[in-house]
């Protein structure tokens, strides 16, 4: 048979990474790398002189695209690969990071009535302005659902999905109900290059209270955080759940040219990045831990069994593989603290020698 790859594209903090993989023995054939032009917006907004307050981490969701309009073509040049062999496409990202779209996708930020509005640009994980609502929905969950809250180690923080969206409604509720979706920016990537709408369960299961089986908490849940919250998961996500391990869809026309890949090639609902990262170690087994190292580090591991673990970022039932309950842990800060000593404690002679 014909060499037949796949493409992995990993959507990170600073950059979007391209893989090509041999789907005969898994060898990484290419690689490539595209760092995000406008990188994580802290500062102000981009081409105004719009300032942001402390704790904010923005992004533009056109350098997502630009992953896949740049990216993808240089690594199938690099490897040497004919687009028509390339079988399947999988993408996993940073979460939960977050935007507000139009029922087509198109993000508030594209547009000119709100490229202006902060809470119109996407959400990065490590956006820590929403510390506030993460408290409150603690301080209310703990009162009305605390098994709930204990599948997350007894408390959420600011960057679940939940406080970053209730943050938009406390902050710029015009806009909030300008947006006709608030999705994951992994299934909006996908939704683009599919033209198919998914949320997969690996970010809805670890950071917005989604329950293989129970679903979503009820809209009595919801409205105690907010009234206007009542009936969010119908107003601005959807109820149908995919699988992370589950095709969301195939290649559409316009993202194939964009790509340099023929249409029509299957696309898997997306992923959490430190989740994907287990499989990848080569990690199938229960009970062995897996540490993602990156700008933060996070401690991953499966059991058969669910615990309610005092301290646990989450535990999800198929949330790392179908069949285990995997657990999250740690994600203390790791690459940015190194940055940060580097950019602030390096003496200056020893940049000039380094130069």
């Amino acid at each position: 048979m014909k060499d037949k790859f796949s493409i992995g594209i990993d959507f990170g903090t600073e950059s979007g990474r391209v893989v090509i993989v041999d789907v005969k023995n898994g060898n990484e054939v290419s690689s490539q790398i595209y760092k995000y032009q406008n990188g994580v917006i802290r500062n102000k907004l981009p081409n105004t002189n719009i300032y942001l307050e402390p704790d904010w981490a923005l992004q533009d969701p056109k350098d997502y695209l630009n992953v896949l309009k740049y990216a993808v073509p240089e690594a199938l040049v690099q490897g040497g690969i004919n687009p028509k062999d390339i079988i399947g496409i999988g993408i996993d990202f940073t979460s939960s990071t977050l935007l507000p779209v139009r029922v087509d996708g198109t993000p508030l930020c594209f547009l000119p009535e709100w490229k202006d509005h902060p809470h119109a640009w996407v959400k990065l994980w490590n956006h820590h302005a929403a510390q506030a609502e993460a408290n409150m929905i603690n301080e209310i969950v703990r009162n009305i659902d605390i098994a709930l809250l204990n599948r997350y180690g007894g408390k959420i923080n600011s960057e679940w999905f939940f406080p970053k969206l209730l943050q938009i409604l406390n902050e710029d509720p015009s806009l909030y109900t300008a947006a006709d979706r608030i999705i994951e920016a992994g299934d909006w990537i996908v939704w683009q290059m599919t033209g198919i709408e998914t949320r997969n369960d690996c970010a809805a299961g670890y950071k917005a209270f989604y329950s293989k089986r129970k679903g979503f908490p009820q809209s009595e849940f919801f409205a105690k955080l907010h009234p206007r919250l009542e009936d969010v998961i119908d107003q601005k996500m959807i109820r149908k759940i995919t699988p992370h391990w589950h095709q969301a869809g195939t290649l559409s026309e316009k993202f194939a040219k964009w790509m340099g890949l023929p249409p029509g090639i299957p696309v898997a609902a997306a992923n959490v990045d430190a989740h994907s990262a287990v499989l990848g170690a080569g990690v199938s087994r229960p009970n062995i831990m897996v540490i993602i190292m990156g700008t933060s580090n996070c401690h991953m591991i499966m059991s058969k069994n669910e615990y309610i673990v005092p301290g646990i970022c989450g535990c999800v039932e198929d949330g790392i593989l179908p069949g285990f309950f995997g657990y999250e842990a740690g994600q203390p800060c790791v690459g940015d603290l190194f940055a940060w000593f580097i950019e602030n404690q390096v003496p200056e002679k020893y940049t000039k020698e380094a130069k």
